[in-house]
């Protein structure tokens, strides 16, 4: 027997994860007698959609199903999905509808030397990330904001790699990390719905999963962002928390790498506090900001 489609099988997954957090008085059912699942049943959910229950299962279990559009709407709206979650939906059913490629153009992510010029023109930190959370390129106020990268090994340079590394040893540096977690997580399910066998997210997903119960436990729920943009805490020691916005802009190609840049609302404590930081990266050595990802 043939292995099934990879967007098949992620579909499959998407559809389990979503029936799961619905209960039956969230869609108008009453729960009856004793459930072994704390979610919808298959049935259930096939009955709201529309659907047999045995072509639900197969799509479910990653089976040879091409749902039409009509049937990704009915799913859609039986399960509450929001607007990102259906076209994510409707990515990973398209998908699977046609063939496996038998060559998958995975070249290297390379950032634009005009982004570069911009990075190191920005007084602001700012980062590139790959599709994957690589970081790809930053200017010097997001080193000195997030660190030197001379401290990590090129293939650990990663959002999440070293989000989890952080949790491993206790010392989260961010009273809303799970949040975080989550925005990065989700980041990354948006790439995996593009290219589900693409080595690097593979390893990536597989080193997390296996090494931090955490990390499976959030990419079991499935979520999915598609653009970001939230707050974030960081604590940096002789100043204290700096708390900033932080969004993401993309960059030419599909899927394509991002900027992601940290901001402070002007006039506030918090844009004193980066000003602060920018007077140290300034009388800093001009050896101490290195060119990072070169």
């Amino acid at each position: 027997m043939s292995s099934p489609h990879p967007y098949a099988r992620e579909l499959g997954a998407f559809l389990r994860a979503r029936r799961g957090r619905l209960r039956p008085r969230d869609v108008g059912l009453e729960p009856g007698g004793r459930r072994k699942v704390t979610g919808l049943r298959r049935e259930e959910l096939a009955l709201l959609a529309g659907l047999s229950t045995d072509y639900y299962q197969r799509m479910e279990q990653g089976r040879e199903v091409r749902p039409s559009d009509d049937v990704l709407d009915a799913l859609a709206g039986a399960l509450g999905l929001d607007d990102t979650e259906r076209r994510h939906l409707f990515t990973l059913a398209r998908a699977a509808r046609r063939p496996v490629p038998t060559r998958v153009d995975r070249g290297p992510e390379r950032v634009p030397d005009s982004t570069r010029r911009l990075l190191r023109v920005m007084d602001t930190p700012a980062v590139v990330l790959g599709r994957h959370l690589d970081l790809l390129d930053w200017n010097p106020m997001a080193q000195a904001l997030l660190g030197d990268p001379a401290d990590h090994p090129p293939g650990r340079l990663n959002m999440l790699l070293l989000l989890f590394d952080d949790a491993l040893t206790g010392g989260r540096s961010c009273p809303d990390w799970e949040r975080q977690a989550l925005d990065y997580i989700g980041m990354l399910r948006a790439a995996v719905a593009d290219d589900p066998t693409h080595p690097r997210a593979t390893a990536i997903v597989g080193e997390l999963s296996i090494r931090s119960a955490e990390f499976r436990r959030l990419w079991a729920r499935h979520d999915v962002r598609a653009s970001v943009s939230g707050t974030k805490t960081f604590r940096v020691p002789g100043l204290g928390d700096i708390v900033l916005d932080w969004d993401t802009y993309p960059l030419p190609g599909s899927p394509g790498p991002v900027v992601l840049v940290f901001t402070a609302e002007p006039g506030s404590p918090d844009a004193d506090r980066l000003r602060l930081l920018a007077s140290w990266r300034a009388t800093r050595p001009a050896s101490a900001d290195g060119d990072p990802a070169r």
